[in-house]
């Protein structure tokens, strides 16, 4: 079964651009990566701190591999140092 997967990332003050490109150098890896479906990185129209991404994969199994990646833990420990939350990200699989 597919699996989706969410993360919203709201930059603290003046690390927007930061952000952006934390996750610009993060999604053409992950693109690549076995079970890797698709992912894309957005940025809201209303409010220029708020950042998200979404990807699927071909299942949890894949983005477990991927989650347990040290490129993965790196991108999460930097992500964390730039947004005012805590890290989230969320799995999902499609309900109909």
């Amino acid at each position: 079964m597919k699996l989706f997967n969410f993360a919203r990332f709201h930059a603290q003050e003046g690390k927007e651009e930061a952000v952006a490109a934390l996750l610009r150098a993060q999604i053409g890896p992950v693109r690549v990566e076995p079970g890797c479906v698709e992912i894309d990185a957005y940025r809201s129209t209303r409010d220029p701190r708020l950042f998200y991404i979404h990807s699927r994969w071909i299942d949890e199994a894949a983005f477990e591999v991927h989650a347990q990646l040290p490129s993965t833990d790196r991108f999460v420990e930097r992500m964390q140092a730039l947004i005012d939350h805590e890290f989230q990200a969320t799995r999902t699989i499609i309900l109909i």
